[in-house]
């Protein structure tokens, strides 16, 4: 079990990311009622770039929450979302989705710096891993699926596209989960120089899937948060196969 930091029953378990400057929360073990869990965190970029569709960005996270918490498995979903500029802000870590509030995500936000894309990516991975590994540790099953948006490339990580590489084939080997699948949304991408640095980078980490979106408005966030909340209940279906499921189209 990990070290509860002298907490009550009602507070987080904080723990920390190898490899990682930054760590993570969860809801406390012995405060979850399901047998198993589906992990799902979203990384939003906020780096300056992002000022004009930052209102957006929360109302596609509210929407993916009330979307998902539709779905028959909601009570084995688990949620984090976090922020990143050139540092990593959690909103709030890994709790059960009917404990999340869509309205909880107005207003969250703020935009500025520049882009530590690598190191929100390689501390999400890490902590769905860590965290993972203390459910299945105590008998729970657990799979996961991750979300990194982001409008452009890298200029703020300590991390590289290799290390975030690393940390996801550890996910899917290192039995910490039953599957994992990464998604790397690259949105408002309009300059071919980032859509190919998008590319690579997804190549050279191993993501799942790379989802690419021309625009940032609210007809095409709307269709993100459609595709995302269905890629959670597909992968939240899939726990218990031993397989992942299969990415679905956007």
């Amino acid at each position: 079990m990990p070290a509860f930091n002298g907490s009550t029953p009602s507070t987080p378990i904080n723990m920390t990311v190898t490899g990682s400057k930054y760590g993570f929360s969860g809801t406390r073990l012995d405060r979850l009622g399901s047998a198993e869990y589906t992990l799902v965190t979203i990384a939003a970029d906020v780096s300056g770039s992002v000022y004009g569709f930052i209102r957006s960005i929360e109302k596609c996270i509210s929407e993916i929450v009330t979307a998902a918490a539709r779905s028959p498995r909601a009570d084995s979903l688990m949620l984090r979302v976090v922020a990143f500029d050139n540092k990593l802000i959690e909103i709030h870590g890994f709790k059960p989705l009917m404990e999340c509030a869509p309205d909880s995500y107005r207003r969250c936000l703020s935009a500025g710096g520049s882009t530590a894309l690598y190191d929100a990516a390689h501390n999400t991975v890490g902590a769905m891993t860590t965290y993972g590994k203390a459910l299945t540790d105590h008998d729970f099953d657990v799979n996961a699926l991750l979300f990194v948006v982001t409008d452009g490339a890298d200029n703020a990580s300590t991390q590289t596209a290799r290390g975030v590489g690393a940390a996801l084939a550890e996910a899917v080997t290192g039995e910490q989960v039953e599957s994992m699948l990464s998604v790397l949304v690259g949105v408002n991408v309009k300059d071919a120089r980032i859509s190919r640095y998008l590319l690579d980078f997804s190549a050279t980490a191993g993501f799942t899937q790379y989802v690419e979106l021309g625009k940032a408005d609210a007809a095409t966030l709307g269709r993100l948060a459609d595709f995302a909340s269905r890629s959670i209940a597909v992968q939240s279906a899939a726990l218990g196969t031993a397989a992942p499921s299969q990415p679905l189209s956007f």
